[in-house]
């Protein structure tokens, strides 16, 4: 492991002049850092822990959830109104590593993680996001778990998140904070495509903070579900996975929200799915047709080409269960 000076601030000043500094990577959970360190992966000069900073609380308004940065993923996980009122994203948190990851891991952690692609954890072999400009070796190499949307020359890794799927479908968004001041940032747009940039993976700006995450809690969010397709029942990335919320009034889809995981460089919102859904009856019929539409652009290779059917299955299954069992 590369030698590097440790931090904690205590207030969040110190917190942005810290994370300003070059070589600097913030701390939260550890989940994805440290053992990214371990790996040599990731090299910071200085590691800021923000364990220190007021982020852990969650709250619940009159109309969102605030889900503050420092939050675990258990106790997102298991709060009740989460699960009453987004039970989409209970779901998704649920379904991500094991029990002892999830009491450790934060929400900004989450947002943030780094793919699980395997050249990109491998030092030996040439990654765009691992070091600019090197090459990229899943474009030759074993792409099975690689995205098949989003991509670009320079990179086909596929975001690793279970969270950030149903956030997309839920139409959160993230709350940043500076020295400059405070801003936020819808979810679908707070991680960036690869293009040729692939080491940069979101708008987070260096002293910038995540400082929270919330979720409105509307009607639509209250009839959502989240479904994970994975090689084994526990502590696996998804497959394909999709995160749905719908709308029905006397049997008709009067609003959708529809997102995958396991398929993209980023969570991946399905607007043309959405569009196909509403205004139709809930039925499998159009729960088939809509999902017809998915993945339109799709760039496969052999060994992920299986993505897009499977990913348009699990939408349909998806949509089944918040319907209710459609006819």
């Amino acid at each position: 492991m590369n030698p590097f000076s440790y931090s904690r601030p205590a207030t969040e000043q110190e917190a942005f002049a810290a994370l300003a500094e070059p070589g600097a990577s913030a701390l939260a959970g550890g989940t994805t850092l440290v053992d990214l360190m371990r790996l040599e992966v990731m090299r910071p000069d200085k590691v800021v822990d923000l364990s220190a900073l007021p982020y852990a609380k969650i709250e619940t308004r009159a109309s969102s959830i605030m889900l503050g940065a420092l939050a675990s993923n258990t106790d997102v996980a298991y709060h009740p109104d989460v699960v009453a009122k987004l039970p989409a994203l209970a779901d998704a948190i649920r379904s991500g590593a094991s029990g002892q990851i999830r009491n450790m891991a934060s929400v900004s952690g989450n947002l943030l993680q780094r793919t699980r692609c395997s050249y990109f954890r491998d030092p030996a072999s040439p990654c765009n996001k691992r070091a600019p400009g090197s090459g990229c070796a899943a474009l030759e190499g074993f792409t099975r778990m690689h995205a098949v949307v989003g991509t670009s020359n320079d990179c086909i890794a596929a975001h690793p998140s279970d969270m950030c799927v149903a956030l997309a479908a839920l139409d959160a968004v993230v709350h940043l904070k500076s020295k400059a001041g405070a801003r936020t940032v819808k979810l679908v747009e707070f991680h960036t495509l690869p293009d040729d940039h692939p080491n940069i993976e979101s708008v987070l700006q260096p002293g910038e903070l995540v400082t929270a995450i919330e979720v409105p809690t509307t009607p639509l969010a209250a009839k959502s579900r989240y479904v994970k397709v994975r090689d084994r029942a526990s502590y696996a990335f998804a497959l394909a996975s999709a995160a749905v919320a719908l709308d029905v009034q006397d049997g008709t889809i009067k609003d959708a929200r529809v997102a995958l995981g396991g398929v993209g460089t980023k969570p991946w919102r399905e607007a043309l799915v959405e569009q196909a859904l509403v205004g139709q009856p809930a039925t499998q019929a159009t729960f088939e047709a809509a999902a017809h539409q998915a993945l339109a652009k799709a760039d496969t290779r052999p060994d992920n080409a299986f993505k897009v059917p499977l990913a348009r299955r699990v939408i349909v299954r998806t949509l089944g269960l918040v319907a209710g069992g459609a006819k």
